[in-house]
């Protein structure tokens, strides 16, 4: 890897982390800065839920955009054991893997490889990375190389660990950067009911526009969100209790989701389908995740959700055993990461770009300046 390659990627990467571009966006840049330090046959990124792991969305260069490998992809990751898998890495010291060099030189050890990688793929190398901040992974990502060319190099796994922070920055941008849709009117919980093989056998009137919201389509192209809760829901069926099949996703209009699996039984106990349900999220499910988006300390994260129930200084002073000129000092903080210059427009940038009500309204039951953190 040439040296003048990976500098100027990583300094394209620190400009692109801060470009407030959406998730998508964000990815397909990122693939093609990555490329210049890291030659590749096909890449995807995806984006994840911090608290899960699992893929929120993703952004494929070069490799078919097929409901059924986006099923298989997913059950490879969530519902069997395998090699490098995305939350495997998340837990390293260094989130990175060469399957080839994980496996002892025989990445056929690997099920995804032998059954997705070498045959659909085509390829013979894969890298794996990770991007966590703040203890949690915000994103990952695939380099692939096909048949006769070179494997990837330590060198090049170093590239994308001393990357990972910048990359994580960027989703968590991403993620808080664009404003709601307002002309985009709430429907009612979509249901989707999968068979064994992750294929939509029924499905209500409002999954249409739940799932066209998340890029995809009822019948025909399911988003890697819903791949990804629906495989974690056939593994429920297998009795794999580690697996809680749940998460956060935001829509193209800028409206959040709580996306959650369960798996159906029959009398006798058995069962092959699951049944997926796509709803609104409210601000008990997403005001965390953006308390983490913006870098927020845990106890900043206390005075935000003190501001947003329109509580006063003392009031929250009160509530946290802190001093008022402490929760103002943490309310200067606060703006500084958001971008806010008051309490009202921070309320508003939380509420009206995120679609919300105020927060502790009543809720339907649910199953850019931010600072490079490491």
């Amino acid at each position: 890897m040439r040296t003048y390659h990976a500098e100027s990627a990583r300094a394209g990467l620190e400009v692109l982390a801060r470009a407030g571009l959406r998730p998508d966006e964000f990815s397909r840049e990122l693939i093609a800065i990555v490329g210049r330090a890291v030659p590749f046959d096909a890449m995807c990124v995806a984006t994840t839920d911090p608290a899960t792991g699992f893929f929120t969305g993703s952004v494929k260069q070069n490799l078919d955009e097929d409901d059924e490998l986006n099923y298989e992809f997913a059950v490879h990751e969530y519902a069997t054991e395998d090699v490098n898998q995305f939350t495997d890495l998340a837990r390293r010291r260094i989130g990175v893997g060469i399957l080839r060099d994980d496996t002892g030189g025989d990445p056929a050890r690997s099920g995804r490889f032998a059954e997705m990688v070498h045959p659909v793929f085509n390829a013979e190398h894969e890298l794996r990375a990770v991007a966590r901040s703040g203890g949690s992974m915000w994103g990952a990502y695939a380099l692939y190389r096909r048949s006769g060319g070179s494997g990837f190099s330590p060198a090049e796994a170093d590239f994308l660990h001393g990357i990972e922070s910048t990359v994580a920055t960027g989703i968590r941008t991403s993620l808080v950067a664009a404003a709601a849709d307002p002309t985009d009117d709430p429907t009612a919980p979509a249901v989707l009911m999968f068979d064994r093989d992750g294929r939509v056998t029924q499905a209500t009137p409002s999954a249409d526009g739940r799932l066209a919201d998340l890029g995809g389509e009822s019948w025909t192209r399911l988003p890697a969100a819903v791949a990804s809760v629906v495989s974690a829901g056939r593994a429920r069926l297998s009795g794999a209790e580690w697996v809680l099949p749940r998460l956060r996703v935001r829509g193209r209009s800028g409206r959040w989701y709580v996306m959650h699996a369960s798996p159906m039984q029959s009398m006798d106990g058995s069962g092959t389908q699951v049944v997926v349900t796509i709803e609104e999220a409210g601000p008990p499910d997403v005001v965390p995740l953006l308390i983490a988006a913006y870098g927020l300390t845990a106890r900043e994260g206390d005075v935000l959700r003190g501001v947003l129930q329109g509580r006063s200084t003392k009031e929250i002073a009160t509530e946290l055993h802190l001093s008022p000129y402490t929760v103002q000092d943490h309310l200067k903080v606060i703006f500084d990461k958001t971008g806010a210059s008051s309490r009202r427009e921070l309320t508003s940038q939380v509420f009206f770009s995120h679609q919300f009500d105020r927060y502790g309204a009543a809720q339907r039951p649910s199953g850019s300046n931010l600072a490079i953190a490491g």
